[in-house]
């Protein structure tokens, strides 16, 4: 349980329990899934529940591995790829018999939103894509924000020291240095998650090249960025929004990767604007 004020359902224990599956909000109003990024739980979207939740009914939870996910349910294999990932956002609409929802994904979950609604569009009314990266790695023509060695330093670095690497990268990712407290925050949900699972996820969200599946997304869709994000920059959201036929950019007036909790109320306002078209 989360410390959102939300209400868990009594039934599907089984999908409930691997993935923390909780809701908030409306109880009768459009399903906004929020579906958090790496080295995060759903704890991550507190800030922005109160203002979605006037509106809508709020579909909370864990990527299993993370946060209050059953641990157990884990497997190298299945999550070595971000396919697991989507296949479980799938089982957990099918669960829960949701249609017409609008996934709100935030970083890596971003991709794992296409990919699930490239599986299953008639499951989706609409993306929110916040703050995404189809591919962290530069390429000929693209800029992904990171080399070849940078990802590989990172890894390394990770792998050798994860608490020490999550002390030192989460201020980066978070940005806001006026504003310790967030980098902080963000610091101790990194050190929270297990190490190994964590090191997993990271190879699976920076080795992921997920460029060729965002053609293919047929549903609207809402790219979310930040005016300086040193994990995703505008070049990226630029390109994500190229690729989507159809799609929404939005640059917020905000600084970092993590813009629910350092521009809450920007990042709610523009969810639910977009999102409202959606009832």
């Amino acid at each position: 349980m989360t410390d959102v004020g939300i209400r868990c359902e009594d039934d599907h224990m089984d999908v409930r329990r691997r993935s923390n599956v909780a809701f908030a909000g409306r109880d009768n109003g459009p399903v906004l899934m929020l579906s958090h990024g790496f080295g995060c739980d759903q704890n991550m979207w507190r800030r922005v529940v109160p203002e979605l939740g006037e509106q809508f009914r709020l579909l909370l939870f864990d990527h299993v591995g993370s946060g209050k996910s059953d641990l157990s349910a884990w497997n190298a294999d299945r999550y070595a790829s971000l396919d697991g990932y989507a296949d479980d956002v799938l089982q957990i609409c099918h669960q829960f018999d949701l249609r017409r929802v609008v996934f709100v994904g935030h970083s890596v979950s971003a991709m794992i939103g296409v990919l699930a609604a490239n599986r299953e569009p008639d499951l989706f009314a609409a993306l929110v894509l916040l703050t995404p990266s189809p591919c962290y790695i530069d390429d000929v023509g693209y800029r992904g924000g990171f080399s070849h060695d940078d990802i590989a330093e990172l890894l390394e670095s990770l792998d050798s020291n994860y608490l020490g690497w999550s002390a030192a990268m989460a201020p980066v990712i978070m940005g806001n240095p006026d504003r310790p407290e967030l980098g902080q925050e963000l610091t101790n949900s990194f050190c929270r998650t297990d190490p190994v699972i964590a090191r997993a996820f990271a190879r699976t969200t920076f080795l992921s090249d997920n460029r060729d599946d965002l053609a293919k997304v047929s549903v609207p869709t809402l790219v979310l960025q930040c005016a300086n994000d040193a994990i995703a920059p505008a070049e990226v959201g630029e390109f994500v929004h190229a690729q989507i036929a159809g799609s929404q950019l939005v640059t917020l007036n905000a600084t970092g990767h993590c813009p629910q909790l350092s521009a809450p109320d920007a990042t709610a306002a523009a969810i639910a604007s977009f999102a409202a078209a959606y009832r």
